[in-house]
């Protein structure tokens, strides 16, 4: 290699800041009130002389100059700072206004530290934001076709410009399998175990609500009241219906094609229903 490689430039010298002439001013003042101050001691003394308090006047302007000068200068540095500041909260208020949309997201994953925060970067890196999160722990094949370790369920924030593709692709990335991408709504964000409590509430004052409320529990418009033993038709799809005895003489046929069911689900969903059987046989209906 050269010798003009090896070579480092030379510094240039830096040049005189006002910082200088500032000092020097503020000795001269201090020299200029010493002075006068000596000079007044001396006139209290029996001299008579107007020059002391010229030179204390003087000193305590100079001083006085280069404060407001100080402060001035300090000021007009700060501007551009508070600008620049301005800019980046303008920014950040358009990021945090821009539009967004709802999504539920269920995948499978390996029960394995660290696999959560993983989903959680890659949501992250998308700039999508976790609203609410479920998890189902299961071995067994209720859920998916070759088991798990364990559910998670999110709702997330994500910006209108991302599909689901692009979020399915996300999850693929991080680890997830199974996985199931549908529009969500604000009334996703409602914790299940609460809107449980209030609905079988609402079905213990009146059982005819039970329909109603099932359709709010399960998050699906598809519930019709059928007879035990009438023919269920399914699309083939796992876990996309639901058979909910409600007493001997009825059940709810309940069908959420684009979300499988869940064991909670349909725990859940029969609880309800308990609920219903019991006031109805309590009023001795």
């Amino acid at each position: 290699m050269s010798d003009a490689h090896d070579t480092v430039p030379a510094r240039p010298p830096r040049p005189r800041t006002s910082a200088s002439w500032k000092h020097d001013v503020a000795e001269l003042a201090a020299l200029f009130v010493a002075v006068g101050l000596a000079h007044l001691l001396a006139t209290l003394l029996g001299h008579d002389d107007p020059g002391p308090v010229v030179l204390v006047g003087l000193g305590v302007a100079l001083i006085c100059g280069a404060a407001v000068h100080k402060r001035l200068a300090a000021r007009r540095g700060h501007h551009p700072r508070r600008a620049a500041t301005s800019r980046e909260n303008g920014a950040a208020d358009v990021e945090e206004h821009r539009n967004m949309t709802l999504w539920r997201i269920r995948t499978r994953v390996v029960d394995r530290p660290g696999r959560l925060a993983e989903l959680a970067g890659a949501f992250a890196r998308l700039r999508c934001n976790v609203l609410a999160l479920q998890i189902a722990a299961t071995g067994g094949t209720a859920i998916s076709p070759a088991g798990c370790d364990a559910l998670d369920e999110f709702v997330i924030e994500a910006p209108a410009e991302l599909t689901a593709a692009d979020l399915r692709s996300a999850v693929d990335g991080a680890g997830g399998a199974d996985i199931i991408v549908v529009p969500a709504q604000i009334k996703d964000l409602v914790d299940p175990g609460v809107q449980a409590l209030v609905l079988a509430h609402r079905v213990a004052d009146d059982p005819d609500q039970l329909p109603q409320a099932m359709s709010e529990l399960l998050r699906t418009p598809d519930v019709e009241w059928r007879r035990p033993g009438d023919t269920v038709d399914d699309d083939g799809t796992l876990n996309t219906t639901m058979v909910v005895s409600v007493h001997a003489e009825r059940t709810l046929l309940v069908r959420r094609p684009a979300l499988p069911f869940t064991p909670l689900d349909a725990a859940r969903a029969a609880a309800l229903a308990a609920t219903a059987r019991h006031r109805r046989y309590a009023a001795g209906g």
